[in-house]
This record gives structure tokens, sequence and C-alpha cells, in this order.
């Protein structure tokens, strides 16, 4: 997840330079046999190899091999034969020493988490209004999702004080949406820290009956940039292809962080209101974030039950407890599969 901090100058020979190795193993054979983990995406035609909290990415017919998303190496082109991914003894050799000399290497953490209540200020986003017991209730999202954004941080906060727990706004003040992702792409880190972007806000639909909750991802169809194009500049070439698997590692984990908020919020919400499930789109207020990035839509303000829910503090606190664990899980996953256990799990 962290962008590149340096790659081997070798590298650029890479992408004309092809050696004629002959691919006779199976990787899903090898991989098995070497205690690998290996993961593939037909879509794209990429793979992952994890063993010991490490990880090593590759694509078919391209000589590089990225290393925890840190570095890169030339290695023999993998092929596809028969719906087989075959792979040189050079390839194999190369992925099982590095995954022997990173035994004692320092993993991955999470160094940031932003969290970003949506609208705000002069943008109170959607809004409901309903008449209970004779007075006026009105619902509006920037208030909704500020209250439950202002819980998480400080659930955050308390479980990992060694971490940078950010909030776009902690005020009823407005930001364009371009100025959420500055401050997202803004935040320093540490080498080998990431950061991830959990945007909250409230739905609302000309259908009174909609409700539940959701979960969005960046559409995979939405190509970005993702990688600082000073990291390429011995060969210009390379670029596309990096920033494509930095950009689809991105996805990856954006689906996964998706997938453990939904999870979360089913125990503490999951009677009171359904889950709708994780869902594409290109949402600008994290199309253009560098980094995994999630959309909450915590229900519907313009259902009358659900909308007075979301009035409701208390069902607000069991909001952010779901989005917290939620994030808590993804953290625990995220820092542990990659060789680190932070201190705070």
């Amino acid at each position: 997840m962290k962008l590149l901090k340096k790659l081997f100058f070798s590298a650029a020979f890479a992408l004309t330079f092809f050696v004629n190795a002959e691919n006779n193993l199976s990787l899903i054979d090898k991989a098995a046999a070497s205690g690998m983990i290996f993961y593939w995406d037909t879509l794209s035609e990429s793979g992952i190899l994890e063993k010991g909290g490490h990880q090593l990415s590759f694509r078919i017919d391209e000589p590089l091999m990225m290393l925890d998303s840190t570095a890169l190496v030339i290695v023999d082109a993998p092929s596809m034969e028969n719906g087989v991914v075959k792979v040189s003894q050079d390839f194999l050799t190369t992925a099982e020493q590095y995954f022997k000399e990173s035994e004692d290497g320092n993993g991955f953490k999470i160094g940031a988490i932003l969290i970003d209540p949506g609208h705000g200020g002069k943008d109170p986003g959607a809004a409901g209004n309903f008449k209970v017991n004779g007075k006026n209730v009105k619902v509006q999202e920037k208030d909704v999702v500020l209250s439950i954004g202002k819980t998480l941080s400080q659930k955050l906060k308390e479980a990992y004080p060694s971490k940078q727990i950010l909030m776009t706004r902690s005020n009823d003040t407005y930001l364009k949406l371009s100025e959420r992702t500055d401050i997202a792409n803004g935040v320093k880190l540490a080498p080998n820290e990431a950061i991830i972007y959990v945007s909250i806000h409230a739905n609302a639909s000309l259908d009174k009956k909609s409700s539940g909750y959701e979960v969005w991802y960046l559409s995979p169809g939405y190509r970005r940039t993702v990688l600082d194009k000073s990291q390429t500049e011995e060969d210009k070439s390379l670029f596309p292809i990096l920033n494509s698997m930095m950009e689809e590692e991105y996805t990856a984990e954006s689906i996964l962080i998706a997938k453990f908020i939904m999870d979360g919020l089913e125990p503490q919400i999951g009677k009171d209101s359904k889950a709708r499930g994780i869902k594409a789109e290109e949402w600008f207020v994290v199309k253009n974030s560098k980094m995994p990035s999630v959309l909450i839509e915590v229900g519907f303000v313009t259902n009358e039950k659900e909308a007075l829910n979301l009035n409701n503090p208390a069902y607000l606190q069991r909001v952010s407890t779901g989005i917290y664990n939620g994030i808590s899980a993804f953290v625990t996953h995220f820092e542990r599969s990659r060789g680190f256990t932070s201190k705070n799990d």
C-alpha cells in the first residue's frame, strides 16, 4: 500500500529485454510446496505470492516483480499455458530467496486513518423533515455524519495512540470535495506506513421506503494516478505499469476495508437496518485519493423510521462502534498479514 520508495535502476531495462527462459513449472504447485500462498486475479492476469507477512506481485508476460510494494526486481516473465500460470526456476528461486531474506525485516503498519464526515457548513447534504408527536423534526446528513465521525475518531484514538487519527472536519465547516482529498494526500507518513480514508455519508431517495446501509469503493473501471511520476524518472515507460499495479492493490485493500466495515455494522444495527451490500462507483470524494478509500452510507434520512434512528445519539453510537470494529479488524489483518503486529492490537 505504500508508494514506491525506490526502484532498482535495472528495472527500466526489463521493459525492452525479456529473458528467454523455459517456463516449465506450475506456480500454484511450487508455491504450495514452498509454503507460499498464491492469489490470482483472472481479470487483470496478475498474481500475488505471500509468505511470512510479505508479498510479491507480478503479471503475466511482464518481467517485473514488485517486492512488498517498495521495490522492483527483474525476473523471467511468467506465462499462462492452458489456464495454468507457468514460471521458470529462476522466478521461483528469486521469490524463495526474497521471502527468506525478509524473515527478519520490518513489516507494514497503518500509520494514519482519516475520517471524513461528509458535507458541512453551507452544504447540509441530504435532509428529512418529519412530524413526531406534533413536533417538527429535521434530520440533516451533515449533523448525522459529524456525530458518527467524532465518536469514531475518539474510539480510534483510544485504541491506537501511536497512529495518526485525523478528521477532515471536526465541526460544522464547509469543505470542497477536492479539499478533502488534498488533506488525505497531504498526510505525512513514515517509511513502511500506510493511510486509509473513510468517508461517512447518509443516503436519500425519492422512494421513502428505501432504507439500509452500504459501503462503496472506487470502481476498478476508473483509472487514477496514485504513483509519483518522479519515482520512475529513470524510464518514463515504467510509469503506466507501476501505477496500474499500485492502483490494483489499492482497489483490493478498499474492497477488504468495505467488507470488514459491513461485517462490523451488521451486529450493531442489522436488526434495525438492512445491509445493502458492497458497491463500486466513481465517487469524486474518494476517486482522487491516493490510498485505499471507502465511502459509507449509514442509512436514509428520507426514510422516517431510519431517519429517526439516525437522529438518536444511542443509535449513532452503535453505528460508530460498527465502523470502528470494521476498521480495527482491517488494521489487524493488514499489519499481521505483512509480518507486523501492532502493540495496540
